[in-house]
């Protein structure tokens, strides 16, 4: 049996303890728990405390379906009483101690993180032997905020030929980016059954933002975040990879999800090793490269929007460092959103979130990335409480919670047309991008009208007895106008000084109104127009 560390027991999990909970003997808790501690006092957790936010959906994911196991909610059961069954365990206040204690005592030789000889957590063992040792990926690789290679340094500047090795917890959360972000294109050669191969396909999740409903402390956020089973799902078989008595066969068709516990813990496309130091307390190397050859699994999850290109592919609504969250939030609320022709669908996970409480948050975690090599930013960001204005809780009021949204984007999409058409007409030139302005004025506008967005929602009534919630479009429409003749005057005004200036600015200042100005003869139609405003 494997020695060393194991994630059931080392203090692998940063957490943040709910407000008055103190240590029985010395009264510090720990900042960092193993996985057995997290789940047995989850009620006493407020959340995870995990800096990047990748590691913290990919980890939330792995905790969903620990959660389902050990409360006995991994299928619908004889009676379809799912619902009612997690209800008991909210009502019991936290998760059966009998339940964490047998599993992961009976898995117990499978949480290590570091198993030479053995079978590491989410881990290849035979890339020992499938991959050329000389050439690794290093620790710099596997850690996805540093530099490594002729990459540009990030956060921290770090070299090849003298990398600062990761702990063993820092290993970890790095080893789930990888499974659930990492990048396609080339990687280490795997050479299986004579074939040889060194090209990866991108992560499950990469490029894509995930939504989950949060609650007052880790114990209801994991309650509210399971996604009830379907009715065909057997709990025996939907099994987590580090459950399954065989590892995959790489030269063969990736496994099919068997149910949401393996639908969001087993769709890696990469295989990883981590190579311990001495004491085992640091990750020295690692071996990261394809899991599956020649095929891609079917990219399915709970927790993202998903949308339809015009060619009616369906994909998730992509990682976007510059848009905030309140723009997403009637697709999270609303089963059918009006949000044009991308069709966007809520993510399944919030259609009975709200049966564990009403007073969720949402909270967006996400990677905006490139398909391949390029990183750009971590998104991480959360809602007041906002689920009990879900759709089928409060069906008068959401509806008003979506058009709110639509006069907030209305309005920010005429500012950057607006600004975008004043420099064009400034300048001379109808191929000026304005790029300059357009930043400015977007810098200018979306903070504002996200406490705009968020006033208003807390006016709206939550009991149902209103129509509408009492959402005013008048005095919404107003509101947003302000803010968009705001951002552009204080734009424009360097400008408006010269004639030119100034007749430029005025002219494409309708653009926030909604029309154009009419053509003269002998001229082209003006290129901007008429925008629809949300019906209410």
């Amino acid at each position: 049996m494997a020695t060393g560390y194991n994630l059931i027991h080392q203090p692998c999990v940063p957490v943040r303890w709910r407000p008055g909970i103190t240590a029985p003997e010395t009264g510090q808790l720990p900042d960092r728990v193993g996985f057995r501690e997290l789940l047995l006092r989850s009620h006493d957790i407020e959340c995870l405390a995990i800096a990047d936010a990748p590691a913290h959906a990919a980890l939330l994911r792995i905790l969903y379906a620990l959660t389902a196991r050990v409360a006995d909610l991994t299928e619908q059961g004889p009676d379809g009483d799912w619902d009612v069954r997690r209800l008991d365990v909210l009502d019991a206040g936290r998760l059966p101690p009998d339940g964490v204690e047998a599993y992961f005592r009976d898995f117990e030789d499978r949480f290590f993180l570091f198993a030479p000889g053995g079978r590491p957590w989410m881990q290849d063992p035979r890339l020992t032997e499938q991959c050329d040792g000389a050439k690794t990926a290093g620790v710099n690789k596997l850690i996805v905020t540093r530099p490594s290679g002729n990459n540009h340094s990030w956060f921290r500047h770090d070299t090849d030929t003298a990398p600062e090795l990761p702990t063993a917890s820092e290993a970890f959360l790095s080893l789930l980016v990888w499974h659930y972000y990492g990048p396609s294109g080339r990687c280490s050669a795997r050479e299986v059954n004579g074939m040889k191969s060194a090209s990866a396909t991108a992560g499950p999740l990469r490029t894509a933002l995930s939504y989950h409903p949060e609650g007052d402390s880790l114990f209801e956020t994991l309650l509210a975040g399971l996604v009830p089973p379907e009715d065909e799902v057997i709990g025996r078989e939907d099994l987590c990879p580090w459950e399954q008595q065989e590892l995959p066969a790489p030269d063969r068709p990736p496994r099919h999800s068997r149910g949401p516990r393996s639908r969001h813990t087993g769709r890696s496309q990469h295989a990883l090793l981590l190579l311990p130091d001495e004491d085992g307390t640091h990750a020295r190397d690692a071996f990261i490269t394809w899991a599956y050859r020649g095929e891609r699994m079917p990219r399915e999850d709970d927790y993202l929007i998903w949308q339809t290109s015009q060619q009616g592919n369906r994909y998730p609504r992509p990682a976007d460092a510059g848009r905030a969250l309140w723009r997403d939030l009637d697709a999270l609320l609303l089963q059918h959103p009006p949000a044009g022709s991308a069709h966007p669908q809520q993510p399944r996970v919030f259609r009975s979130a709200v049966q564990v409480s009403e007073d969720l948050r949402v909270r967006a975690l996400g990677f905006d990335q490139e398909g391949q090599a390029k990183d750009t930013q971590f998104i991480d960001a959360s809602t007041p409480a906002v689920l009990g204005y879900a759709e089928d809780n409060d069906p008068r009021t959401v509806p008003a919670v979506g058009r709110l949204r639509q006069f907030g984007e209305m309005y920010g999409r005429r500012l950057d047309r607006a600004v975008k058409s004043a420099w064009s007409a400034y300048v001379r030139d109808a191929k000026a991008d304005g790029a300059a302005w357009t930043a400015e004025a977007g810098a200018r506008y979306w903070p504002r009208a996200e406490a705009e967005f968020w006033a208003r929602f807390r006016l709206l009534d939550g009991t149902g007895d209103v129509a509408d919630g009492g959402f005013d479009p008048a005095a919404t429409r107003r509101a947003f106008l302000h803010l968009a003749q705001e951002a552009y005057d204080a734009v424009t005004e360097p400008v408006t000084r010269t004639v030119r200036g100034a007749k430029a600015v005025s002219q494409a200042r309708l653009d926030l109104y909604g029309t154009q100005p009419k053509t003269q003869p002998g001229t082209s139609p003006s290129p901007r127009a008429k925008t629809k405003e949300p019906t209410g």
